[in-house]
């Protein structure tokens, strides 16, 4: 069954970036300007293109996506989507961004693609089984020296985060080989998963965000820590690595 369920989050992945593709370098309705984030129309457009891809064939299952959520959400299933990972960099024309599709029975993740549509790459994996990239075998890296490594330290929207963030990021420029901030979750956490980055940190993220790409890390021989925010349950801190480097 579980191969049932990552067909369709393949197809309904391709569907969304053909449309993301479609619009970009375009002018488009922002819906809401914030200090550190932007809201686009097409945020909700892409979400709303998923939504009805999946509950066409699954009618039963939930959704909790980005953009709101559909159905009963103590429902066996339930689908955790990010419909545009990275909208800042979409919106500025920066290629670099992603659709984030995860699939939850009872809150163990099940299935998990992520969708580069502008290089085209997709990341896939359902459980039991072995993740891959544009279907050949992933695995993560054998740096097991931070000098050696190369870490994504996310920043996040709010100011308390930012400044939470900014002393882990002096660390890591100072005692890894690079330190990148790329500004797409489900991006850096792919590509621990296929040993491009050796690490991706971050001190808060939504499980939107991050669900398919903890699948496919720990698939992929990696270790995700998720820890939950003690003031703010939608909130997590993450590590995911490749298992071997040390982090301070």
């Amino acid at each position: 069954m579980s191969n049932t369920f990552l067909s369709a989050a393949e197809e309904a992945a391709h569907a969304a970036g053909g449309l993301l593709r479609s619009q970009f370098g375009r002018q488009l309705t922002v819906d809401e300007a914030l200090a550190h984030d932007i809201k686009l129309e097409l945020d909700k457009r892409s979400q709303a293109l998923i939504e009805s891809l999946l509950l066409s064939r699954f009618p039963d299952h939930a959704i909790y996506g980005e953009e709101g959520i559909r159905g009963d959400q103590g429902s066996e299933y339930q689908w955790v989507i990010d419909p545009i990972d990275g909208t800042v960099n979409y919106f500025y024309s920066v290629p670099h961004f992603a659709i984030s599709l995860a699939l939850r029975r009872h809150g163990k993740i099940l299935v998990g693609v992520i969708y580069d549509p502008m290089r085209d790459e997709l990341w896939s994996v359902a459980d039991p089984g072995s993740p891959t990239l544009n279907d050949q075998p992933i695995h993560v890296s054998d740096r097991s020296q931070l000098s050696d490594a190369m870490v994504s330290v996310g920043v996040s929207k709010s100011i308390d985060t930012i400044n939470s963030s900014l002393p882990l990021f002096e660390k890591m420029v100072r005692g890894a080989r690079k330190c990148r901030m790329m500004g797409s979750a489900s991006l850096d956490i792919a590509y621990v998963a296929c040993g491009r980055l050796d690490a991706y940190i971050e001190s808060a993220v939504s499980l939107w965000d991050v669900a398919a790409g903890i699948l496919l890390v720990e698939a992929a021989g990696g270790v995700v820590q998720l820890t939950p925010h003690a003031d703010n349950p939608d909130k997590y801190a993450i590590v995911a690595t490749n298992g071997k480097i040390p982090l301070p």
